[in-house]
Parts: structure tokens; C-alpha cells; sequence
């Protein structure tokens, strides 16, 4: 979500995520044909967001970086909407007209961004364009930026989880297809699919850490289950709505979790894999984040720092 005017400071991101015990931050440098060299990933453990982030902002030099956060998962929603056929200038006001009896909360208290999804190009005929909608409350998006200028951090983009986890999943796709991504958070899980670095799916998966490590193996696998239902029907659905897509495998992003991607590979016909961030950044300068906890805390902020700059609709 693009709501925050860009400055041209030092190649790369300086992503900050507010977490529930402290702040997760990352800085990062990028360049074509070579891993994402990770400079710095700092967790800030407490409580108090306002003096944990004047003090990342402090120590990390955020002056000399262009910097971006992410919402939580209860700070916007995310909407699947038909593309309106009008000129680029006029696309948000128009989705935001559509968005109107879909939001719960008034539409003029909302910040608006869209998202595309590309089409099928060898389709014969013109297939039903859609894309995700992204709504915030002004609110939410005036806090977080009053929270930035107090610290002093110049805070250039706000985004969402899901864009974090789709900049992770375009590092892993095979050439044509397309891959499935799911994480587990403090929020519960997320999937995602994407294809040639597009986001296509999205889903929320109720589903809790404490739940998949529950010590007790029937309430563990019933848990397990769950996942296994919730994949099975999201990546059908995904099937029949994406024909032209091909997913080639289901990525299990770090967590704790043990067991999980045996279970699921029992019992999707998708190939699942688990991720190593290691084998797609460099870790060189952050080697905590050999870690798969330390991994599994850090994704969001690594995933937003691999963001690229679009033009503005």
C-alpha cells in the first residue's frame, strides 16, 4: 500500500514490523542475478512500540534508508473485486464505489489501494479480470504515521503480510508455474499462491502455533487436519478459477512446527516442500537468521524489504 510520499536515500528497504513482544527490523541491499544480502536484522524485545522504534531507528541509521512497515492482520482487509473498465486515473475511485457495501466500517473513513491480477494472455477469449482491493481505516494508516514521525523514521510505504510473503515466493517459483506459500505467525497461517511474482490467492487459515505444537498427538494431527482440509479446498478452488496456472509445489515457510510438511505430503497430491531462507538470501552479515525460529520471526520484515518500487496508480 503505497500512501506515503518516496524519498531517494540509500539502496534498499529498512522494514520494521511492530510485533506483539517487541520489533522485528531489516535492512537489506538487492541487485539483479544475486541472493538479497541481509546488512542488518535487530529484535527489539518490550512492549512499548513508540520507544522500540526511536530506538531502531536510532541505532539501524534509518535516516540513510528509505523505510516501510506492515500492517497487521486486523489493521485492513483484502477484497477480491471485478477490475472496473475505466482509465487508470479513475480506478480507485471506482473500486472504491464498489467497496462501499463490503466493508465494515464507512467507506469515507478508508485509504484504498488495488492490486491486479493479470490475466490468462493465450486465453481465446477475454476472461473476467479481477483484482484485490486493500482498505485500511484512515485511522490505522494516521497512527502508524504519527508513530513513525514521532521516532523519527521517515516512512516512505505501509504494506500488508501478504505482499511480504508474496516477495519470499517469487525467489522459489520454477520457471512457468506457479508456487502455494504457507506461514504460521501470531496470527495464525496464511496462504498464498502466486505466479511470475503476481499475488493470485490469499487466505487466512484460523489456525494457531500453540495449536500445532500441542503436546497432545490427537489434538496436534485434529490440528493438522484442519491445514490439510483448508489446503485441499483453497488450492481446488484455486484450480478451477486459475485454470492456466499451474501450481507446482506448496512451500512451508520456518516455524517450529515439526511434522507438518510429512503430514501434508501424505495427504495433498501438491509436492511440499520446506523453506530454508538461506538458500535465497545471504545471511552473511546476519548469520542469527541461520536460525528457523529466528527465520520464522523475521520473515515478514525480509519478505517487505524485497520490495520493489511500481508506479503509482
Amino acid at each position: 500500500m503505497r500512501f506515503f510520499r518516496k524519498a531517494k536515500k540509500r539502496e534498499g528497504w529498512l522494514a520494521i514490523a511492530l510485533q506483539r513482544d517487541g520489533l522485528a527490523a531489516v535492512s537489506m541491499q538487492t541487485a539483479p542475478d544475486i541472493r538479497p544480502q541481509v546488512r542488518q536484522a535487530v529484535f527489539y524485545p518490550g512492549k512499548n512500540h513508540a520507544e522500540l522504534l526511536e530506538k531502531a531507528g536510532r541505532e539501524l541509521h534509518a535516516h540513510a534508508y528509505r523505510s516501510i512497515t506492515v500492517l497487521g492482520g486486523g489493521e485492513y482487509q483484502i477484497l477480491s473485486v471485478d477490475a472496473p473498465n475505466v482509465a487508470p486515473d479513475e480506478l480507485k475511485t471506482a473500486v472504491r464505489w464498489r467497496l462501499k457495501d463490503l466493508l465494515d466500517f464507512h467507506i469515507d473513513d478508508a485509504t484504498i489501494d488495488v492490486l491486479d491480477l493479470p490475466v490468462d494472455p493465450n486465453a481465446a477469449v477475454r476472461a473476467q479480470h479481477s483484482m484485490f482491493a486493500i482498505a485500511a481505516r484512515n485511522s490505522v494508516i494516521e497512527a502508524r504515521q504519527k508513530l513513525f514521525t514521532a521516532a523519527k523514521v521517515d516512512l516512505a510505504v505501509i504494506d500488508i503480510p501478504e505482499m511480504a510473503q508474496r516477495n519470499i515466493s517469487a525467489l522459489v517459483e520454477p520457471p512457468g508455474r506457479g508456487v502455494a506459500m504457507l506461514s504460521f505467525g501470531e496470527e495464525g497461517g496464511l496462504l498464498t499462491v502466486s505466479y511470475r511474482a503476481e499475488l493470485y490467492l490469499t487466505r487466512r487459515i484460523d489456525i494457531h502455533l500453540e495449536q500445532l505444537l500441542d503436546e497432545d498427538i490427537d489434538r496436534r494431527n485434529a490440528a493438522f487436519d484442519r491445514v490439510t482440509l483448508e489446503l485441499q479446498r483453497s488450492l481446488d478452488n484455486f484450480e478451477r478459477q486459475y485454470s492456466f496456472i499451474s501450481v507446482a509445489k506448496l512451500v512451508l515457510a520456518p516455524s517450529p512446527v515439526k511434522g507438518l510438511d510429512e503430514y501434508l505430503s501424505s495427504n495433498l497430491y501438491t509436492p511440499v516442500d520446506t523453506l530454508d531462507l538461506a538458500s535465497v538470501f545471504d545471511f552473511e552479515r546476519a548469520p542469527e537468521l541461520l536460525d528457523a525460529l529466528q527465520q520464522q520471526r523475521f520473515l515478514v520484515p525480509l519478505g517487505a524489504a524485497l520490495r520493489h518500487e511500481e508506479t503509482v496508480l
